[in-house]
């Protein structure tokens, strides 16, 4: 199946995709977000354009591993988005996220000026990617896996 990997900022909002063997997570682009509406609209018009069956979010557990301010904020969105699409919705740890794919962007070469703009597409392929582990390792490759993170 075809999953949608999202990394939720107040900016912008990256997103990846799987192929539909659940190998490969590929960064794919970036919403500028101009308003919580519009982001809305756009990320449910790119999970009907790539046909995808699942949508990950990426949540920012603290290294405490409690949910404060921006997990709540992304919790808010994700569940507002759940309303409007028709599909399972589950949530990824992403802590470190952002610093891997940094990382991976700087070991590919990308000049450092060209980062910035591809980091938050690179990290939502972070998060799919350890989300297709996760669900590889375990087994459950088709079926939805829904782990446990924190409420609040």
């Amino acid at each position: 199946m075809v999953i949608l990997g999202l990394d939720l900022g107040a900016v912008r909002i990256g997103y990846a995709t799987s192929d539909p063997g659940e190998q490969l997570a590929t960064p794919r682009g970036v919403i500028k977000r101009r308003s919580t509406a519009q982001a809305l609209d756009a990320v449910v018009r790119i999970a009907r354009e790539v046909e995808a069956e699942l949508v990950v979010v990426g949540l920012p557990i603290s290294l405490d591993g409690g949910l404060h301010g921006q997990a709540k904020a992304v919790q808010a969105f994700a569940e507002r988005l759940r309303t409007r699409l028709n599909l399972p919705l589950v949530y990824q740890d992403e802590r470190l996220s952002t610093v891997t794919a940094a990382e991976a962007l700087r070991a590919a070469g990308v000049r450092p000026e060209r980062i910035r703009e591809r980091l938050d597409a690179a990290a939502a392929a972070v998060i799919l990617r350890d989300f297709l582990d996760q669900r590889q390792v375990a087994g459950t490759s088709g079926s939805v896996l829904g782990g446990s993170l924190p409420e609040g």
